[in-house]
């Protein structure tokens, strides 16, 4: 068992299979020795864990469980990819989009969920760059899509 597989067996969380894509797109592309992931969201099992918009349905704590869990589908996708989560050598960058009523500007503190996780995870290997925009719609009312960016070794 990896070292990373170890440290998310101590957190508690056990990785679901990858997320199949829907439509036309690949989850993971590779170039050199940069991963990049196609968006995620927040389902278990296929269902998403919440719907709506932040600041209006769902609470800053709510949509920070989902970008937790976002994140969590992103890892899958890595791990499905790579085979070892080792491979990781760092987190180069998060895109966060939040399913945002008009007026909620806390995208960042949802994102956190994602963030906080990503660095109890790997460590200073998961620190990274960041953005986190609001938007008025996501794909099926998902709160959270998460895209990331990650560097790796053969």
């Amino acid at each position: 068992m990896s070292q990373i597989e170890k440290r998310l067996e101590q957190l508690g969380i056990q990785l679901p299979a990858a997320p199949k894509p829907m439509f036309t797109y690949v989850p993971c592309n590779r170039t050199g020795n940069l991963l990049y992931l196609s968006g995620q969201d927040c389902r278990i099992d296929g269902v998403l864990m919440y719907e709506g918009k932040l600041g209006q349905d769902l609470t800053i704590e709510q949509g920070q469980a989902a970008a937790k869990q976002t994140i969590i589908n992103c890892l899958a996708v890595l791990k499905d990819y790579l085979g070892d989560l080792d491979r990781v050598v760092k987190i180069v960058k998060m895109l966060g989009l939040v399913n945002s009523a008009p007026g909620f500007a806390d995208q960042p503190y949802v994102i956190n969920g994602a963030s906080d996780f990503l660095v109890e995870v790997f460590g200073e290997s998961g620190k990274h760059a960041r953005s986190a925009i609001g938007t008025n719609e996501l794909p099926f009312r998902t709160p959270v899509e998460i895209e990331i960016i990650a560097e790796i070794r053969d």
